[in-house]
């Protein structure tokens, strides 16, 4: 039995890797697409702090929000799909 207890110990270390990265998955990226959301609403020709400027930042912030609840709704159809159907990988 001893001789197995590091086979245990490191397989618990990998479950404990997996659910941190997992616990971490709803951290918001600060731009999804790679894009500065300042540089691409000043690249319309728009003031700062104009309700233009204002208006496209909510627009992005809104596309970025929506983005991550398709990703999460998805990752949970996933989840659920795989909990009911076992015998289909």
């Amino acid at each position: 039995m001893r001789r197995n207890a590091p086979t245990h110990l490191i397989a618990l270390m990998f479950a404990a890797l997996a659910l941190s990265a997992c616990a971490a998955r709803n951290q918001v990226p600060v731009s999804s697409s790679g894009d500065d959301d300042d540089a691409f609403c000043r690249a319309n020709n728009v003031q700062v702090g104009s309700s233009e400027y204002i208006a496209c930042r909510k627009d992005r912030d809104t596309e970025r929000s929506n983005a991550t609840a398709r990703a999460d709704r998805r990752q949970r159809d996933l989840g659920e799909y795989m909990m009911n159907h076992p015998d289909h990988p």
